[in-house]
């Protein structure tokens, strides 16, 4: 056996969310850092871009072609964002049910069934009949697959990137902490690409026929060689040894929250330390397209055009979040960016409520901001676990993140911008990023307590 590889290898205490070192220096001899980062990039590339496409179906297509008997056609567009959100609802069982599954019968095992479980789901919505033929049966069936790529998408959970960020160098952790995240601008690049593409080249009654159909035939596609490539690597000996070794292995939910030593509380910890970048996730992706459908004249091409462009940037900026990180470290650079969210949250009505300059300004500088953010809002406490409970927290944080920070974004920010006006997306991002600096200043607190 390769001496490097040796399984009796220390598992590596926790250390802070400063970033600053343990009392023991993380061993990097295992697999290769930008070796993981490739699974990490193709995983998650994947995921978003299922989950990209239903969104941005919810606002072009769903309202006529499953929620027809909708008064009008926001409120079949708050259907579909309710329909949206059950993903995340149950995307933490997804994770449980993952990881009984995996202690059961093995990680390559639960991984296939979760891909090959997405995959039937997203298959399932392109050839779904439209409420013309099956009335009822049809939303439900939305509903029901939607809940399938819920649980498939938590279950997918790997430990790579817990791996990631355990392997990568000291001083380049904020690096590679940001190349998992790459997989939100690609997986957004590609959808809106192609409903771009679609939405400028069809009639309206072919894109509600079948057009929209098209990108989730792709997500298929994309789902099978992205199942084949994560298998490649979480599969191999070399993975297998490093991943015991750092003891990322599921544990019982039970026995985290009972720890005594507060590591049920990183979970929320970690999950509110996000919550300004995942509440800005959506507001920048799905409700400003919302937005434009419903109360503007604007060219839905031209405006997924500019939202192409955005995650053009976000991907840019997220390098720059790696950059910036390594410098005055993952804390201080998520506390800035949460504050400059707010500040921007309140230049929302004034933009996107302006004219076609002003909405394309919200659409890119929200970009730049989220690349920023959402580059380093990945595991942002997991080294605050312990080795035995790492793989479970850092699963489990960012579902929760999910849940409170992204799931109902776009139902809350179109209902209230509905009622209450554009202004109500400035406190929804204000609430965030108050939530956030709360967070990271409760973790420093307790990290000072626990040296």
């Amino acid at each position: 056996m390769n001496p490097l590889l040796r399984p009796q290898q220390p598992p590596i205490p926790p250390q802070g969310f400063s970033g600053k070192p343990g009392n023991a220096t993380p061993d990097h001899t295992g697999v290769a850092p930008g070796d993981i980062a490739v699974g990490v990039v193709v995983g998650r590339a994947s995921e978003y871009f299922d989950f990209f496409v239903f969104g941005l179906a919810c606002v072009l297509a769903f309202p006529a072609v499953y929620f027809p008997f909708a008064e009008n056609r926001l409120v079949g567009t708050l259907y579909g964002f309710t329909v949206f959100s059950l993903a995340f609802v149950v995307r933490p069982l997804g994770t449980l049910l993952g990881m009984a599954i995996q202690r059961r019968f093995g990680r390559s095992y639960k991984l296939g069934a979760a891909m090959l479980l997405l995959g039937t789901a997203t298959a399932g919505i392109a050839f779904l009949p439209d409420f013309q033929r099956l009335g009822m049966s049809a939303v439900i069936l939305l509903a029901v697959f939607r809940v399938m790529q819920g649980i498939a998408l938590g279950a997918t959970w790997d430990g790579l990137p817990s791996l990631l960020a355990i392997n990568a160098p000291e001083n380049r952790r904020g690096w590679y902490a940001m190349l998992g995240q790459l997989g939100a601008p690609l997986g957004f690049l590609i959808a809106a690409s192609l409903f771009a593409f679609l939405w400028n080249n069809l009639s309206t009654q072919d894109f509600v026929e079948w057009g929209w159909r098209f990108p989730f035939y792709v997500a298929f596609a994309i789902n099978v060689v992205a199942t084949f490539a994560r298998l490649r690597l979480v599969v191999t000996h070399e993975y297998e040894s490093a991943l015991q070794a750092h003891e990322l292995e599921p544990c019982r939910v039970r026995d985290l929250a009972s720890s005594g030593q507060g590591q049920g509380a990183n979970i929320f910890i970690g999950a509110f330390a996000a919550l300004a970048s995942f509440a800005l996730f959506h507001i920048v992706t799905v409700f400003p397209l919302s937005w434009i459908m419903l109360r503007t004249q604007e060219s839905i091409g031209n405006f997924l055009e500019v939202q192409i462009v955005g995650a053009l940037l976000a991907a840019a900026a997220m390098p720059v979040s790696g950059l910036i990180a390594n410098r005055i470290g993952r804390r201080s650079t998520l506390g800035t960016l949460a504050v400059l969210i707010g500040i921007f949250g309140f230049a929302a009505p004034f933009l996107l409520g302006g004219d076609a300059k002003g909405q394309a300004a919200f659409v890119l500088v929200g970009f730049v901001l989220l690349g920023l953010s959402y580059g380093q809002s990945s595991g942002s406490v997991t080294s605050n676990f312990l080795p035995q409970f790492r793989y479970t927290g850092a699963a489990l944080t960012a579902d929760t993140a999910w849940l409170i920070g992204a799931a109902f974004a776009p139902l809350v920010a179109l209902g209230l911008s509905e009622r209450f006006g554009l202004g109500a997306v400035s406190f929804y991002l204000l609430s965030g990023t108050i939530c956030t600096l709360l967070a990271l200043r409760l973790n420093k607190t307790l990290a000072a307590a626990r040296d």
